[in-house]
């Protein structure tokens, strides 16, 4: 079976942006517009195809990354269907308690559309959002949305990105009008004015700039041109000498400094009332990349750890991502994945070389949203999910048996908000757990954890809309109905200080004993420097570090394990109020063992031993998450928002002014103080506020609330 796209004509791209700034209904006339949908989908009357979900369709959020499929035949190549090009596409949440299905989402796609909403400009999302983008280098568009809106205006929002996101955003396009006047958009590298008629505005009619608009878009033309030819030395000497480049060249040149990051293009129009759309579509196919304009990726041998290139080529070794799980009432497991390099088969064995496990793949499947197309074989370059694979989880790898890799896993953060949660009936209990393990299988950030003192089962996520939409899906799709706790803090515990401690577990019991000796040195983690190597005598993960420092063997080596462990398991029980232990660095640097009665067990004990003796000297404080807050209020309620913010231990870090006589209120503020907020604040500004949060950073906890924590755990 023979690819039915060159991969030159293929675009992997997400849609992204902070919350209601109109990503899925730009999805939906982008499904619309590509002959995907006869009718268009609307968030306001839950019909949308890419939020699928009943609880994305009742509160008109998305809450779970759609992918979908569609063809796109640019407007300028006319009825020419032989180069059309292939469009696979993911419409991502915008709420912060789900940026986790963003963040692995821009791992596996090459490009990124950024919304933003034409009123607000830059909001805390897209910020977050922009960054993991440029984590990964992702090449990316702009499209300013929603300029039909009373207070938008495109300047504002433009200047927005140039300020808070990239200096080296540029202007492809302008609007003919603003707010209920808004009507066309102006391309400023063709210099023609084009307008949306006909149904939903499928009908693209070019026209002269109107003369009002001239000046304007001939000033904003040289300044376009002037940072793209600045982007080649060829084209730049032509310029300064009088030459004006050719339409091509422009584009050319853009494109390649857009794949490089070097600059970005900014569309706008108003998908709600069908102007721009089509004309965004043109620029990811003239501007974002083909898997074949991205590096290759960079694997590494399972045994060896040396790094393997993998290019874009069918030719290749097969090599894929599983970047997300989805249970699906009908089929079962979805495991969606990326192909990167080589074809795989349905019917076929699949080998995850995370695991060292073959699996027979079934089936294979092209999502349209919550549609299937079922495929017999996908190619490198191309997005697709298998059916019903039972061990595959989120960043595990698929590879060529006879020629394996492993592929750099997708990292996620720490959940922050926990709460109790218990089955109403046995009924119910025999069913929570499968339930449970289903949806943390799915959502990386969405954790379970069992109190070993208690029995109870805590669920942790990164909100309260995280949390309250796990346990709606619990109930709607696994029919589990449970009692649950109020939403409880993640504290942390980390030492300040140093300190060294040595322990001796000696155990005789008539025959064999036990013995284990260790002398370890406790100190808070250092941050590692950006392409420094760690030594090999050093373990290291996110929170924690061990280091070997034991020379002469006085510990067989093949205790050091057990040490290591029984350091880890130590830090999981905390010492100052029973919260997990972070950034600690230990380092074990003596012990002595017994020919006979030495063992595994022994050198964990000892080592755990150590620890908690060494911590409780170590300066050991509690850490609690502190979130970065905006509140959006009008100015007659700024007053009452800084007040209650500052009463909350929060720090006011500055303020923007919106139209309107808006303010945005930035602050940080911990976690523990913002539970009810939104409550709070609809209170205090008559219905009119609105609060975004997202986590910034833990910090260490004020000695008063400290005490406070540490007698609500006794």
């Amino acid at each position: 079976m023979q690819r039915d796209y060159p991969l030159e004509r293929v675009r992997n791209f997400g849609i992204i942006a902070h919350i209601d700034a109109g990503k899925t209904t730009t999805s939906e006339r982008i499904l619309y517009y590509t002959g995907e949908s006869h009718k268009i989908g609307e968030v306001h009357e839950g019909n949308t195809t890419t939020d699928w979900m009943e609880q994305e369709r009742e509160r008109g959020i998305t809450i779970t990354a759609a992918a979908i499929t569609c063809f796109w035949n640019p407007t300028y190549m006319g009825t020419d269907v032989s180069k059309k090009f292939r469009f696979n596409i993911i419409d991502t949440p915008g709420h912060i308690d789900f940026t986790a299905e963003v963040k692995r989402s821009l791992r596996v796609l090459d490009g990124a559309v950024v919304v933003f909403d034409g009123v607000a400009g830059v909001e805390p999302q897209s910020e977050t959002n922009w960054r993991y983008a440029d984590d990964g280098n992702v090449p990316r568009i702009c499209f300013i949305n929603k300029l039909d809106r009373t207070g938008a205006s495109f300047e504002r929002s433009f200047n927005s990105i140039l300020e808070r996101l990239n200096k080296n955003a540029v202007r492809v396009q302008i609007p003919i009008g603003m707010e209920g006047d808004f009507e066309a958009v102006i391309d400023l590298l063709k210099m023609k004015a084009f307008y949306f008629e006909g149904e939903m505005g499928n009908k693209i009619i070019e026209k002269e700039i109107p003369a009002e608009y001239l000046e304007d878009a001939k000033k904003y033309r040289e300044m376009l041109v002037e940072k793209i030819v600045e982007q080649d030395d060829v084209l730049m000497s032509g310029y300064l000498e009088g030459q004006q480049p050719t339409l091509e060249q422009l584009k050319a040149t853009l494109r390649k400094a857009t794949l490089q990051v070097k600059l970005i293009p900014v569309f706008t129009g108003s998908a709600l009332k069908n102007k721009g759309v089509q004309l965004v579509l043109d620029g990811v196919v003239d501007y974002l990349p083909s898997p074949l304009d991205i590096p290759p990726v960079v694997a590494h041998d399972p045994v060896t750890g040396a790094e393997v290139i993998r290019h874009a080529s069918d030719e290749e070794p097969f090599a894929a991502l599983a970047f997300k799980l989805q249970n699906d009432p009908f089929v079962g497991q979805l495991t969606f994945f990326r192909v990167y390099s080589g074809t795989i088969e349905a019917g076929s064995y699949i080998y995850n070389a995370t695991t060292g496990e073959k699996e027979r793949l079934g089936r294979i499947v092209r999502l349209q949203a919550d549609k299937r197309e079922e495929v017999k074989k996908v190619f490198a370059g191309e997005i697709a999910a298998a059916v019903g694979l039972k061990t595959a989880k989120t960043s595990h790898t698929f590879a060529d048996e006879n020629h394996p890799v492993l592929l750099d896993v997708i990292k996620f953060v720490e959940p922050v908000v926990s709460l109790r949660i218990e089955p109403r009936t046995k009924a119910d209990q025999e069913k929570m757990g499968m339930a449970l393990k289903k949806l943390s299988d799915e959502d990386p950030t969405f954790k379970i954890s069992s109190n070993t003192e208690t029995g109870e089962t805590i669920i942790s996520g990164m909100g309260e809309l995280h949390l309250e939409i796990m346990i709606d899906r619990m109930k709607r799709e696994f029919s589990v109905e449970a009692n649950v706790g109020k939403p409880q803090v993640a504290y942390r515990e980390t030492i300040t200080g140093s300190a060294e401690a040595e322990h001796k577990y000696i155990k005789q019991s008539g025959g064999k004993g036990q013995y284990g000796h260790v002398k370890i040195t406790l100190k808070p983690m250092e941050p590692l420097v950006e392409g420094a190597k760690i030594p090999k005598n050093t373990h290291r993960s996110e929170y924690f570090e061990f280091i070997d420092s034991i020379k002469g063997g006085v510990i067989p080596q093949e205790f050091i394990p057990a040490v290591e462990k029984g350091i880890e398991e130590a830090m999981e029980r905390g010492i100052v109020a029973g919260f997990k232990m972070v950034n600690v660095s230990a380092e074990l640097t003596y012990g002595s063992y017994h020919d006979v009665d030495s063992s595994e067990i022994a050198y964990k004990i000892a080592a755990s031993q150590a620890f908690q003796d060494g911590a409780k000297r170590a300066r050991p404080v509690i850490l609690e998450p502190i979130m970065k807050v905006e509140v959006t209020v009008p100015e007659k309620f700024f007053g009452d928002v800084t007040g209650s913010l500052s009463s909350k231990r929060g720090l006011i870090e500055g303020f923007d002014d919106r139209p309107a006589n808006i303010k945005v209120v930035k602050a940080k503020v911990p976690l523990a103080e913002m539970f009810g907020y939104t409550t709070q604040l609809r209170s205090m500004s008559e219905g009119r506020g609105n609060a975004m949060m997202e986590f910034s950073h833990y910090d260490i906890v004020p000695p008063n609330v400290a005490l406070t924590i540490i007698e609500s755990r006794k």
